[in-house]
């Protein structure tokens, strides 16, 4: 299973601490990498089991859980700019006086206000998501929908795709299979994401590539490696260093 297929399955629990285990390792939701039990690592001088060493990989690559998913989309968190600020104010652990003067809102009223707000929308989010537990044991013609990538950007209606569209549309573009030849690189903007994602199925996680290395590899796909080069970067598959030199899978 992908990664953001596992990001988006996973209990709450799971997603507060940030990993998910089975009777061999641990695995970070937030970038992939897999710890295995039974042995202990060492961090700087100290000594970690694997448990304590993937929270602690957690702490120093992504300094929190919290601090990963509020850089999340807008569109993937429901959180306005203003409510993301105030989110972050109140993780740092800022009093209402601070955070007033800070953003030079108002007055600590104001802030306590926005409080209450943000807790009214945690009580409706447990309310729908009751809701849409209990709709999964009794609609049976609803769709499987294919699973949001955790990087994209911009997300709108384009995302709205369904498995059984999905296969479909990548037999018309892949006639040969998603590892032989693009026909032809699609204009709607739902068809070039589903052929972006198939092509980016194509590199390894935690690989760092080249720019020999990621052309070669795109154009086994389709001769203008540049398109889907410059496409797989605007929809968030990859990302790379500002000179070029190097490019990698997005997590």
């Amino acid at each position: 299973m992908k990664l953001s297929e596992l990001f988006w399955s996973a209990s709450l629990e799971e997603l507060k601490r940030g990993y998910i285990q089975d009777e061999n390792s641990h695995m970070c939701l937030l970038c992939g990498k897999q710890i295995e039990k039974g042995i202990v690592y060492q961090e700087e001088g100290v000594f970690y089991e694997s448990e304590k060493y993937m929270r602690l990989h957690i702490e120093i690559t992504h300094q929190s859980v919290f601090s990963y998913l509020i850089d999340l989309d807008k569109k993937l968190t429901g959180l306005t700019d203003h409510q993301n600020r105030l989110l972050r104010l109140f993780y740092e652990g800022k009093s209402d006086v601070d955070i007033q003067e800070e953003m030079g809102i108002g007055s600590a009223s104001t802030i306590r206000n926005h409080r209450f707000v943000l807790k009214e929308k945690e009580r409706q989010a447990k309310l729908f998501l009751t809701m849409m537990e209990l709709l999964k044991e009794k609609d049976q013609h609803a769709p499987t929908f294919i699973d949001i990538h955790k990087t994209a950007r911009m997300v709108d209606d384009r995302y709205n795709v369904t498995e059984e569209e999905n296969e479909e549309l990548l037999l018309k573009y892949f006639p040969d299979g998603t590892n032989g030849q693009l026909n032809t690189f699609p204009l709607k903007q739902k068809h070039k994401l589903i052929v972006l994602r198939a092509i980016a199925d194509h590199f390894e996680d935690g690989r760092i590539y080249t720019e020999k290395e990621m052309n070669q590899i795109l154009k086994e796909s389709y001769h203008d490696y540049v398109l889907l080069r410059r496409y797989l970067i605007e929809y968030g598959f990859l990302d790379r260093k500002p000179d070029g030199s190097q490019y990698w899978l997005k997590k």
